[in-house]
């Protein structure tokens, strides 16, 4: 799970480009979806907006692990029974999430569907959940039980009971799938921000980059980093708004797939790089795997940078992160 801490500076004042820029948000896969679209026109921005929506629903009717009749949906029912045929799209997601699993060693889990939602966060929660029930709740979950045919584009949940979703991925998998075929019509510029899972290409029609700002996970009034972004996509994942506290300790949302106990160390990392769907499975990942082994992940993919805020207020950024202005965390 995370918690999307980004905003978008759309400025409508275009100083007298001939393009304009067009917005609208919709609900899509459960979150909800900003488009913005850059074409020489209202009309036909809007129709290039129509285009992605059916885009992303489309993708939902592959994914979606709560609409009964989607292929991930018929890969959970017949957990233990037999391997489900799909199509060669949902394999290649669900090869790319193993690979996010084995890199991580389990600190994303594509099988994390199938956790027993033992911890409530919504104040209902009055004391900490047995260690025996904390061991139970994740018994289901092991991407190693995941079996996998390419020839055949197969699918197997091994173990009866469990589950695989794409919530994780899912919503950056479909902001950078539009932005690929929307650069394939020939759109110059444009954002897709699924849920906080955002892709971006070419400029603003005032000619300077998108610009991204990131929340202060201490204080959700204020920015502490604007990040321009060109042909990039960033992701945040965070666990600072919904915790309790047992005994003195702050257990944060954000779920250990291997161990079923909250995540702590770190309130929210950012990723930026070229694919949001790869962004998001390393943010989720980090939250896992803390600010070292984090740091140490990182250094095998170039490509992608990041910002760490721990659950003191302490910023990291790793090399290469451009920022325009961050301010002090309080």
């Amino acid at each position: 799970m995370k918690r999307i801490l980004i905003i978008i500076f759309l400025f409508l004042a275009f100083n007298g480009s001939a393009q304009v820029l067009q917005s609208r948000a919709v609900r899509l896969m459960g979150s909800r979806f900003d488009i913005t679209i850059v074409a020489k026109d209202s009309a036909l921005a809007e129709r290039y907006i129509d285009t992605v929506i059916a885009e992303v629903d489309r993708i939902e009717n592959l994914i979606s692990d709560w609409r009964p009749q989607t292929q991930v949906s018929e890969i959970n029912r017949n957990a233990g029974i037999r391997p489900v045929k799909v199509d060669r799209e949902v394999f290649e997601l669900t090869e790319r999430a193993l690979y996010l699993s084995r890199i991580t060693d389990g600190a994303f889990d594509i099988s994390f569907a199938a956790m027993d939602r033992i911890w409530k966060f919504d104040g209902s929660m009055k004391e900490m959940p047995a260690p025996e029930a904390i061991r139970r709740s994740v018994e289901k979950v092991g991407y190693k039980n995941i079996i996998l045919d390419r020839e055949n584009s197969t699918v197997f949940l091994k173990l009866p009971g469990m589950k695989i979703g794409f919530g994780a991925l899912g919503e950056g998998y479909a902001a950078d799938q539009c932005r690929n075929m929307m650069k394939a019509k020939g759109v110059t510029a444009g954002i897709v921000n699924g849920s906080g899972d955002m892709n971006t290409w070419g400029r603003h029609p005032n000619g300077d980059s998108w610009k991204i700002g990131v929340t202060n996970p201490v204080d959700d009034n204020e920015l502490f980093a604007i990040l321009p972004l060109e042909e990039k996509a960033a992701v945040t994942s965070g666990s600072y708004e919904k915790y309790v506290v047992f005994n003195g300790k702050r257990y944060a949302h954000i779920i250990n797939p291997k161990t079923g106990y909250p995540v702590s160390g770190l309130s929210s990392v950012t990723i930026v790089g070229p694919s949001a769907e790869f962004a998001n499975g390393l943010s989720t990942s980090i939250m896992v795997l803390g600010k070292r082994r984090g740091l140490r992940l990182l250094r095998y993919f170039p490509k992608y940078r990041g910002i760490f805020v721990s659950d003191k207020g302490k910023v990291t950024t790793t090399r290469g992160m451009k920022i325009e202005t961050v301010d002090r965390l309080q």
